[in-house]
């Protein structure tokens, strides 16, 4: 909060109470928790316009008139979502700790957090990214085939990829133990076609990138040291080109299709939800929207009446 505010105001001594709560009770990120407090102090600075100081006395309309401000604005999609979002959660706060009796957020239908369906790969695209030849003499090349592998195996966060302690991985088992957003932890299963594409990197790479060097970090560079996304993104587009898929491919979209193919073949979304470390399940929800534009596909492909 800016240090030269004369005075307090209820509702930022609120908002300074919610940020609290996103930060310690919700564990969110520092991103998010920064991007509520900008969105939130935004509004209070309408409201305070309007002459408003007390959380009780915001209504409806007073929300209604902000969102109007906002599309006045230009404000994009993506904000607006965002803000959405933050709004929503700010009045749950309240309504929770008994400050407001009624949420004004309810009784009106705030645009609801639009959100572009994920791209994602094919499995034959799979297939062609994840089957190309390896050459077990050359470390680099290991290294790059087990990082791909487990990316789309395990639906990881490049970030967490990237970051991977060695002990984060069981062979025995078969299985991660990641450490996420939140500073959460998952178990995800390995699968046997990654786990042994690890062992390899493990056996006949790792010891060679390590250089007789010290290091915890599961996948390594050419000196030995951890790996930054921008890298990780270079190699992904140099597979993809290797591999004559003719898009452009980031490293979420191997999460995205991780995601696409479980429900596509049946898994549960809640299991899929803990897989990919997702703190509510609306998140995970965007995947069942892109299960069905590839069943309206078939039906419209297939179907007498299409």
């Amino acid at each position: 909060m800016p240090a030269d505010r004369q005075q307090t105001s209820p509702l930022h001594t609120l908002l300074d109470h919610f940020v609290q709560y996103l930060a310690i009770e919700r564990r969110l990120s520092d991103n998010t928790v920064s991007s509520y407090s900008s969105d939130l102090l935004f509004f209070i600075s309408f409201l305070e316009n309007a002459k408003i100081s007390a959380p009780e006395a915001i209504t409806a309309e007073h929300l209604r008139s902000f969102i109007r401000k906002c599309h006045r604005l230009g404000h994009s999609s993506r904000t607006m979502s965002r803000r959405t979002s933050a709004l929503r959660a700010f009045f749950r706060f309240l309504l929770q700790e008994k400050i407001i009796a009624t949420d004004p957020a309810k009784l009106i239908d705030l645009p609801k957090p639009g959100r572009p369906l994920p791209k994602f790969l094919s499995l034959d695209e799979i297939n062609q990214l994840l089957g190309q030849p390896v050459s077990k003499k050359n470390p680099l090349s290991l290294r790059n085939t087990a990082m791909l592998h487990l990316l789309y195996a395990t639906g990881l966060r490049v970030s967490e990829l990237v970051k991977m302690p060695v002990n984060a991985v069981n062979l025995s088992p078969g299985y991660l133990r990641i450490i996420g957003k939140g500073s959460k932890e998952r178990l995800i299963p390995l699968g046997e076609i990654a786990r042994e594409k690890v062992m390899d990197y493990l056996l006949h790479a790792r010891p060679l990138l390590l250089k007789k060097k010290n290091s915890s970090t599961l996948f390594l560079t050419g000196q030995a040291k951890a790996m930054s996304r921008n890298r990780f993104w270079q190699i992904i587009q140099e597979a993809v080109y290797a591999a004559g898929i003719n898009r452009k491919i980031s490293p979420h979209v191997l999460r995205h299709s991780f995601a696409t193919h479980l429900l596509e073949h049946g898994a549960d979304l809640r299991s899929v939800q803990v897989m990919l470390g997702h703190a509510d399940i609306s998140t995970t929800q965007i995947y069942t929207h892109v299960d069905g534009e590839r069943l309206k596909g078939i039906h419209k492909k297939f179907h007498p009446r299409g």
